[in-house]
């Protein structure tokens, strides 16, 4: 499975790019790139805070719920681009964040150690090295150190479901051409898409909260699994 904003938009968290989207309200060079960062660290703060309790008020949607009863069945392995935890929240186990998570934060000296974020993150709140802690979220113009462990599981997978994204964010979006020749690909996004060369790929052009249910309830079907709820 390959997630991105799209899954979540349904439950209440606003997309980059969409109109009414998050980053209209916002320059994405001043809050999340490495120079915004130092250039205004406590800016950059605020705006993640910001995403964190936007986070925590919401609520998994039927199309997380969906991927939690195809895992009773099937190994289940979720890549996605979203920083919020709405998978795991809804029962996913397998859970690969491509881009980070807005409820953990890291070091700026780079050490790979992870810290549990229960609180807005300031100026000073520092990790065990004594420097300043950061949002543990990859900023445009960042390396995604989780991209080939990303690649690994879309190249062995028998059914990929690519779930409320663009495919315009790169090198995410690149991630589908790596599904192995003979594998059942779907699409669930209400939008137009350019797939940019991508065959095979049935497009359900419905929302997640519609379009993974359905998904799911024919992946079980054709595979003479008993549906449940």
């Amino acid at each position: 499975m390959f997630s991105g904003a799209g899954m979540s938009a349904e439950s209440g968290l606003k997309t980059f790019r969409d109109s009414g989207g998050l980053w209209e309200e916002y320059d994405i060079a001043e809050v999340a790139t490495p120079e915004a960062w130092s250039a205004n660290p406590e800016k950059v703060l605020e705006f993640y805070n910001q995403r964190r309790l936007q986070v925590l008020k919401a609520d998994p949607n039927e199309g997380h719920r969906a991927l939690r009863k195809l895992e009773a069945e099937f190994e289940v392995a979720i890549v996605t681009q979203n920083i919020d935890d709405l998978h795991e929240r809804a029962g996913s186990t397998n859970v690969l964040h491509l881009h980070g998570e807005i409820l953990k934060s890291k070091c700026v000296s780079g050490d790979p150690k992870l810290y549990q974020v229960s609180s807005p993150l300031k100026l000073g709140d520092l990790s065990d090295h004594k420097k300043q802690l950061r949002p543990h979220v990859v900023w445009f113009g960042e390396d995604v150190p989780e991209y080939d462990r990303a690649r690994q599981i879309i190249e062995s997978c028998d059914i990929l479901l690519v779930i409320g994204t663009s495919l315009n964010v790169y090198p995410a979006a690149g991630l589908v051409h790596f599904s192995p020749s003979g594998c059942q690909r779907f699409l669930v996004d209400p939008n137009e898409l350019e797939l940019g060369g991508i065959k095979d790929i049935n497009h359900i052009k419905m929302p997640a909260g519609l379009g993974v249910p359905m998904v799911v309830h024919r992946i079980l079907k054709e595979n003479q699994i008993e549906i449940q709820g």
